[in-house]
C-alpha cells in the first residue's frame, strides 16, 4: 500500500500534502488548542533521588496523571476532534494493546462517537475492562498487537469507519506532540529529552514539537530489546516487521514501526537504544518507591536507559516522559518480589529440619532471634531428595539487605541448622 493510500485510510481530515506526510509544529499547536479544555497540561517534576543515582538532573514528565492514565489521549482526542459530521456518526475503530483504547474510547463517549476497540487477546484485564466501561465495542483478536491491528484495518474498511490508528496518523501524532510544548514551556534549558518508541508516535511527535520549536538538546528513545523494531527501521532505513515476543513493557510491544514515524525518527531523533526486561522491572520498582507513582512497563524505559545507558549527559539536564501508568497489578506484584528479591529484601532458605512435633516452632524462634521476619513457609514432607525422618521447610523472609542474609545464614548455622540453599 503506497503512504498517499494509507494515509486516506488512516486521516479523516484533509490536510496539504506536505503536512499530511509530514506534520509540523504548527499543527502541533492547533491541537494543543483544541484539547485544552480536556487534556492536562501534566506536572514535569524534578527529583533528587533519581538524579542522584543517575549522575543527571533528572525531571519527570507525568502523562500517567491523565485521566485514562497515559498520553495516548492527546492523539485519540485531537483525531475526534478533526472528524467531520458523518464520519462521527459513522463512528470510529481502532487497535490497541490497551492505552491507545483507552484514550479513544473515553474521548468519544465524550463526544458520542460510536467507537470499537480490536485488542490482542493478551492484554491486561484491567484495560478490557476500562476500554468497555468508556462505552467502546471491544473485540478481542489476534495474539498480539500486529495480528489485532490487521484485523481491525480490515473491519473498518469493510464497515465503512474511520480507522484510527494508534501512531501512524499525523493528526494523532500532532496530539503527542503537545508534550514536547509543555515540557519546553517548564524547562526551557533542558539538555535532553528522553521518551519510549514502540510504534513512534509519541517520540515522534514530541521530538519534533521541541526540534522546530528551537530546542537544541538530545532526543533520546527507548525500546525494549525484546521488540526493538525503531532501531531496525533505522538501520535498514524501512519499517521491519518483527517475530512476537513477551514483553513486560507491553505499551511499546510494537512488531512494525509506521513509514511516517520512521522518516521522523529520522529526522528528529539523536539516538535510539534499548534496555532489557530486569532493567525495566527495577526502573517501575524505583518510581514506585522513589517517586510513589505506577508506572508501566513502557513508561519506565526512559528511566531504565537513564542508569543502565551511557547516553552522555552525566551533570546535564534530563526529562523524562513517563508515559503511562496502565499496568497489570499481578504484573506490578511479580515486579515488586522480584525487585525485593534482587535487592536483598526478601530472601528464600531451604533448611531441613527433624520430621517431629515442635521442630517448625523452633525454626521458627531461631529466625526471629536471627531479626528476620517469616512472610511464607512451605513444608515439604514427600521431597525425595530429603533423607527419611527429615522434611524440607522452605521460608521467604523480609530482610534488611544482602549482609543481613548472610548473618541470617550464619546464624541459623549457629543454631544447629544446615542452610541447604537461599
Amino acid at each position: 500500500m503506497s503512504v498517499t493510500r494509507a494515509m486516506k485510510i488512516m486521516t479523516g481530515m484533509q490536510l496539504p500534502q506536505e503536512e499530511a506526510l509530514g506534520v509540523n509544529v504548527q499543527l502541533v499547536r492547533r491541537a494543543r488548542a483544541d484539547s485544552a479544555d480536556a487534556v492536562r497540561n501534566t506536572p514535569l517534576l524534578h527529583s533528587l533521588t533519581l538524579s542522584e543515582l543517575s549522575g543527571v538532573e533528572t525531571w519527570l514528565k507525568f502523562e500517567n496523571l491523565q485521566m485514562t492514565g497515559s498520553f495516548k489521549e492527546r492523539g485519540a482526542l485531537f483525531k475526534l476532534l478533526s472528524l467531520t459530521e458523518e464520519e462521527r456518526t459513522c463512528g470510529v475503530l481502532a487497535a490497541s494493546a490497551g492505552n491507545h483504547a483507552l484514550g479513544l474510547s473515553y474521548h468519544a463517549q465524550r463526544l458520542h462517537v460510536p467507537c470499537t476497540i480490536v485488542m490482542p487477546e493478551t492484554t491486561p484485564l484491567v484495560k478490557t475492562k476500562y476500554t468497555r466501561a468508556y462505552g467502546a465495542h471491544v473485540i478481542l483478536r489476534g495474539r498480539d498487537y500486529h495480528e489485532a491491528y490487521l484485523y481491525a484495518a480490515g473491519l473498518a474498511e469493510q464497515e465503512k469507519r474511520v480507522f484510527v490508528h494508534p501512531f501512524d496518523d499525523p493528526v494523532v501524532i500532532a496530539g503527542q506532540g503537545v508534550i514536547g510544548l509543555e515540557i519546553l514551556e517548564s524547562a526551557p534549558d533542558l539538555d535532553a529529552v528522553i521518551v519510549p518508541v514502540g510504534g513512534g508516535g509519541l517520540a515522534a511527535g514530541v521530538a519534533l514539537a521541541l526540534k522546530q520549536s528551537g530546542f537544541r538538546g538530545r532526543l533520546v528513545g527507548v525500546q525494549t530489546e525484546a521488540l526493538p523494531g525503531m532501531v531496525r527501521a533505522l538501520d535498514t532505513g524501512q519499517p521491519v516487521e518483527l517475530p512476537p515476543r513477551p514483553t513486560i513493557a507491553d505499551g511499546i510491544a510494537v512488531r512494525q514501526v509506521g513509514q511516517i514515524t520512521l522518516r521522523l525518527a529520522q529526522q528528529y531523533l539523536d539516538t535510539v537504544v534499548t534496555v532489557d526486561e530486569e532493567e525495566i522491572a527495577n526502573a517501575v520498582l524505583l518510581l514506585l518507591e522513589i517517586e510513589k507513582t505506577v508506572a508501566e512497563g513502557a513508561a519506565a524505559a526512559p528511566l531504565a536507559a537513564l542508569l543502565n545507558r551511557d547516553l552522555g549527559l552525566a551533570g546535564k539536564k534530563a526529562a523524562l516522559v513517563i508515559s503511562g501508568g496502565n499496568i497489570d497489578v499481578n504484573i506490578l506484584a511479580r515486579v515488586i518480589d522480584r525487585g525485593l528479591m534482587r535487592d536483598g529484601r526478601l530472601a528464600r532458605f531451604q533448611v531441613p529440619i527433624d520430621d517431629r512435633p515442635g521442630s517448625l516452632a523452633a525454626l521458627g524462634s531461631a529466625v526471629a532471634s536471627c531479626g528476620a521476619n517469616i512472610l511464607q513457609v512451605e513444608h515439604r514432607r514427600h521431597d525425595i531428595t530429603t533423607p527419611v525422618g527429615l522434611v524440607t521447610v522452605e521460608l521467604l523472609l523480609e530482610t534488611r539487605g544482602r549482609d543481613h542474609i548472610e548473618e541470617i545464614s550464619a546464624c541459623l548455622r549457629s543454631n544447629g541448622y544446615k542452610v541447604v540453599s537461599s
